[in-house]
């Protein structure tokens, strides 16, 4: 495929190119499928939002800024949290259900393997705009609620050179750098950065180097873009830990270590070509490797068996034993003599992906007024290499483990060493048109066909091989009303859907459950999700000494077969099934004020995430859960980790020479992970607050800072349950609360010095 890009540039750039008058405004870089369809009502960030007060950072940016969306920290590392927007989540982690799609200029971000989205590979500092959309058929896979479109620099977009440097609170350490530059057509841009948290809570650092280029020639008729994307990142977060144990210690781990590394390149290419006076063809190919290593301590329900006390068992929640086996067969003896056991849990993933968005953009002027047709194909294909084992390991007294050696295969599948090899095909037909009816009135249209295909080959027997295809046609509507020049109006419906990933297919047997920590055994069928979504919404322009804005929108999205990852009978494991449908209803209300130095933006969001269709899960570690260890759901129950309540407030005023501003973050509570049924207490509701400022100091130096969590406030994103009550903790001795929560990092600060030439 990377020899076809070749033959298929120079044909772009033979077309006829139409006169210098018609040259573009600025480099055409197609960032997503439909190029800038249903952008009227969507949140967009652009650099200076990006910056931050003083460091680039795109997630802080969103959580700051669209009240829609919120940060669970279930992982508990900064990089690595679950990015949710009305309901549906991108995350960086195997297990959680993937329903927004996110596009890097125009290349799928999300990982061919488990459809995750890894924000530490993205280089912050290089992105110029990120923009959140809602549901339309034409962005593909996995937008069931919507989608995350990310546009990086040129040297035409940020010319010059700025370097930085920041230090602050519990060993943060940040700096980089950016150079753009442009001359007539040719322009060139770069950007790197690195940065290193010791982590506020204990045997938590992380480190990260990433890289960006780009080299463009944009003529008046045609372009070229060439870019590269490298990370290098090294993230270690250790989870939620109980209630009592935060209690004694906020900053205490339950059990580690619990580390990821990840390597990954892509190279890209973006070619744009105008064909006569209306008609333009542009596209966006690349090609990306990644290489994944994770390693994860955690406790294990392994003993002395009853019967036998010289050999190891695996207990169930039913406390039935099993005896332990290693991988040639044999039971595995008992070394420590009534010591604590655990796990020391291993994977290696290595993805290649090769991609093609090509799509034809006519613009021409109907009597109703402009009209936009885009027609396009989008192919994406990857192989990956994945392997895992689990090692057996003992628990010390601060809860690490230690690797003792033997590799645990059980014959039942339950914990066993997995080497699968995957091969995926997604390709996508679709159309989109900003058809305008009247002077006032415009209709988007959309339409796509998706096709996926996905092989699975086992490469230690044939337990994973299979083979599957999904493909859907979804259609999608949108009419918009302008009933005055500052007063429109909107209303929608579109249906998207997402095929189960190669992590869920291989991982969907309740006889033979998978780790938490991308372990993948069995292979029944699942069904793929398909979401039909309503959409109502207004927004207000005006214009004046103060200049309000504000959007109000209102969704109701339904889900058909929505897949969740469901724990088993044995702790610590769990499977892929479909739960039928599940219902997210809400409303954003958004508003901005601007007048003179001050600027003002507050936000507020309302969801009801709910199940819509009544079933059974295990969850062993309910204090609610029946003698097998299940609860019941009923319909109408909410959806654990989505806050009902979100609202957003900031304000900055830029005096001459500094800046001084803040923000708050507030939110409900929410339900935990494995309480589906609604039965225990949500967590806390709460607040943060947050200021930063600048001040010029001389010539281009700007010295900045920020303080997070202002009153050090104690919180949840996240929660689960865990089992303590079989492991000592030597800080709350005794503990059985078995809730446990992801800890909002305390008050922490950063200070540095910016310079821009």
């Amino acid at each position: 495929m990377k020899r076809s890009w070749v033959p298929f540039v120079s044909m772009l750039l033979a077309l006829p190119c139409p006169s210098a008058a018609q040259e573009a405004d600025g480099p055409i870089i197609v960032t997503a499928p439909g190029d800038d369809i249903d952008a009227d009502d969507a949140t967009r960030l652009g650099a200076a939002a990006l910056a931050g007060p003083g460091t680039p950072g795109v997630l802080g940016a969103i959580a700051r800024k669209v009240a829609g969306a919120s940060l669970s920290d279930a992982q508990g590392n900064p990089w690595q949290p679950n990015l949710v927007f009305h309901g549906f989540s991108a995350s960086a982690l195997q297990g959680n259900a993937q329903g927004l799609a996110v596009y890097v200029d125009g290349a799928r971000f999300n990982q061919p393997f488990g459809d995750t989205v890894n924000f530490d590979l993205l280089p912050d500092a290089a992105i110029e705009s990120v923009t959140i959309k809602d549901v339309s058929p034409v962005y593909g896979l996995n937008a069931l609620g919507g989608v995350v479109v990310a546009a990086t620099k040129t040297g035409k977009t940020a010319p010059g050179v700025m370097l930085y440097g920041a230090g602050g609170r519990y060993g943060r350490a940040e700096g980089g750098g950016e150079a753009g530059w442009s001359d007539g057509r040719f322009s060139a841009y770069a950007a790197v950065q690195a940065r290193r948290d010791g982590g506020w809570r204990r045997y938590s650092p992380s480190t990260l180097y990433n890289g960006y280029a780009d080299v463009g020639w944009d003529g008046p008729g045609a372009g070229l873009h060439a870019k590269w994307l490298g990370a290098d990142t090294d993230l270690t977060g250790n989870g939620s830990a109980p209630v009592e144990l935060l209690a004694a210690d906020y900053r205490a781990v339950f059990t580690y270590p619990d580390n990821t590394r990840n390597r990954y390149r892509r190279f890209s290419l973006h070619p744009w070509a105008q064909i006569g006076d209306h008609l333009r063809v542009e596209a966006s190919l690349y090609a990306q490797w990644l290489h994944q290593r994770t390693l994860n301590g955690d406790t294990a329900d392994v003993a002395a068996c009853e019967d036998e006390h010289t050999v190891l068992c695996l207990s169930g929640a039913d406390d039935s034993e099993t005896p332990l086996l290693d991988r040639g067969g044999r039971r595995i003896r008992d070394s420590l003599g009534g010591g604590a056991y655990g796990l020391l849990n291993r994977s290696e993933t290595r993805s290649t992906a090769e991609g093609l968005l090509l799509q034809l953009v006519d613009r021409r002027t109907l009597p109703g007024g402009d009209n936009e047709l885009i027609i396009g194909l989008s192919h994406d294909r990857g192989t990956t290499r994945f392997a895992s084992s689990s090692e057996l390991g003992a628990l010390t007294p601060t809860r690490s483990v230690t690797g003792l050696g033997p590799i645990i295969a059980q014959p039942d599948g339950s914990i066993t060493p997995v080497r699968l090899a995957v091969r995926t095909r997604y390709t996508g037909l679709f159309l989109s048109d900003r058809l305008p009816l009247t002077h006032r009135l415009d209709a988007e249209l959309g339409l796509r066909w998706n096709a996926a295909r996905i092989e699975l080959d086992d490469r230690l027997g044939t337990a994973l091989d299979g083979r599957h295809t999904f493909r859907r046609l979804n259609p999608g509507i949108e009419l918009d009303y302008a009933l005055s020049p500052r007063l429109s109006l909107h209303a929608g419906y579109a249906e998207t859907n997402r095929a189960p990933t190669p992590a869920e297919l291989s991982c969907a047997d309740a006889a033979a459950p998978c780790s938490l920590t991308n372990f993948f055994v069995g292979d029944p069928p699942l069904r793929q999700v398909v979401a039909g979504s309503f959409e109502l919404g207004a927004s207000v322009q005006s214009r004046g000494p103060w200049t309000p804005h504000w959007q109000i929108a209102g969704y109701r999205t339904t889900s058909s077969d929505d897949i969740q990852f469901t724990a088993a009978a044995t702790r610590g494991r769990a499977y892929f099934r479909n739960v039928g449908r599940t219902r997210r209803i809400g409303f954003d209300i958004n508003a901005g004020l601007s007048h003179g130095p001050w600027t003002f933006q507050v936000g507020y969001a309302f969801i009801d995430a709910t199940f819509a269709s009544p079933l059974v899960l295990n969850s062993p570690d309910n204090p609610s859960a029946d003698a097998n260890g299940r609860i019941a759901v009923r319909p109408g129950a909410r959806i654990p980790g989505i806050p009902r309540h979100r609202a957003t407030l900031s304000a900055e005023y830029a005096g001459h020479g500094f800046k001084l501003g803040g923000d708050v973050q507030a939110q409900s509570g929410q339900g935990l992970l494995g309480d589906e049924g609604g039965s225990q207490p949500r967590t806390d509701a709460f607040a943060v607050v947050g200021l930063h400022g600048s001040l010029h100091l001389i010539g281009p130096v700007t010295a900045f800072a920020e303080v997070t969590n202002l009153f050090d406030m104690r919180y949840a994103t996240f929660g689960t349950f865990s089992q303590t009550s079989e492991v000592e903790l030597a800080e709350a001795p005794g503990a059985s609360n078995p809730r446990s929560l992801g800890p909002g990092a305390p008050r922490r600060w950063m200070a540095g010095l910016r310079t821009t030439f």
